[in-house]
């Protein structure tokens, strides 16, 4: 053993990492990334969920209710409505996660003790909407006090719409659809077009009359049909295992993802024409998926992050398919009525597609 020659290696390593420049901003990004995200982004105490409220009573008490449960800012009421049919489409369309609903009663309910004096719908397909109904139903409403005459009467009710039995899994298996695909997608991608500079293989292909975007689109299209696969594997394990059901159209189900496929290839030909090496294909890939998987409401409430974290989470692909794939298969939902979701994930295809193929075109060069 020599300490001098390992002391150059020592230096050689230095060196070789300090030429590295994606490596060497790995090294810094990830944890200066995470550091920001968990410190800032991540927040279990959840804010303004979007709420629809119907107040049937329309009394002194009942607005003096509302006013206490607006100052809670743990619901924004963004909707008014008069039927239960005005909720259940709100709800379906993931347009509100919550509803408030005030009973003609109210006053009586109030006088009598007997039995909830007020309501709060959710969307259990969410878990941490869940928690917020939790937590709303503990908070002390002065309103309300002294309103039950009953120990085993609770002033409000919660009712769980989509996921009465609050299981998890109705909540995880969809959203790990997006997830994987995530994942497997654009490192794939992002790996096999990058393989072919490594091996040299790129320049022979160049000289054939392939166009640029002849010979991107080649590579990607096997990998819509794996994408395909993993998500029926997906759905039939969740199934099988977990009776997770799909309540809107299956085919709705494959259009959505086959969108969000499209959107995850374009990201990783995105990847592919600013990496070498695969190894830097994978860590722009996982540099690319940490905030995806933080931001997009999968594994924290998106709802409880500050406003610009969720406007940063918007340009991520995962956001609006999490928020299409749950639509769909939980809430039954039709993809023409979450057309906004299909619209942003179109959106950024086209500007992700763009990126690509001018960076793609000067890698050639």
């Amino acid at each position: 053993m020599s300490f001098g020659r390992m002391l150059a290696v020592f230096r050689k390593e230095l060196r070789q990492l300090a030429r590295d420049k994606l490596t060497f901003g790995m090294i810094v990004g990830i944890p200066t990334l995470q550091l920001l995200l968990f410190g800032f982004a991540i927040n279990m105490d959840i804010r303004h969920l979007p709420a629809a409220l119907m107040d049937e009573a329309d009394t002194w008490r009942s607005r003096e209710l509302v006013a206490e449960l607006a100052a809670s800012q743990v619901l924004e009421f963004t909707h008014r409505v008069s039927t239960p049919q005005d909720i259940d489409d709100l709800l379906r369309t993931g347009k509100i996660e919550a509803a408030v609903v005030i009973p003609a009663d109210f006053e009586n309910r109030l006088e009598t003790g007997d039995r909830a004096v007020w309501q709060v719908l959710v969307d259990g397909a969410d878990q941490s909407v869940q928690s917020a109904a939790r937590q709303l139903a503990a908070f002390p409403l002065a309103s309300l006090r002294g309103s039950t005459r009953s120990a085993d009467v609770r002033p409000v009710e919660i009712v769980n719409f989509y996921n009465p039995e609050r299981r998890a899994q109705i909540n995880t298996v969809p959203g790990l659809i997006g997830v994987i695909l995530t994942m497997t997608m654009t490192i794939f991608t992002g790996m096999a077009i990058v393989r072919e500079r490594e091996r040299g293989n790129m320049e022979m292909l160049i000289a054939t009359p392939l166009s640029p975007l002849e010979l991107t689109v080649g590579k990607v299209m096997p990998y819509v049909f794996i994408g395909l696969v993993q998500v029926s594997l997906i759905l039939l394990l969740g199934w099988f295992v977990f009776q997770v059901p799909v309540r809107g159209a299956l085919l709705d189900v494959y259009l959505a993802a086959s969108i969000y496929i499209i959107a995850t290839l374009c990201l990783g030909i995105l990847i592919s024409t600013l990496a070498r090496t695969q190894f830097q294909a994978m860590q722009m890939a996982f540099f690319l998926f940490l905030p995806q998987i933080l931001l997009s409401g999968f594994m924290f409430p998106y709802d409880g992050m500050p406003r610009v974290a969720q406007w940063i989470a918007e340009i991520f692909p995962l956001t609006h398919f999490l928020r299409l794939i749950r639509g769909v298969m939980l809430r039954g939902a039709s993809l023409g009525e979450l057309w906004q979701e299909m619209a942003a994930l179109a959106v950024l295809i086209v500007v992700i597609l763009a990126a690509a193929a001018r960076r793609f075109r000067k890698s050639l060069d």
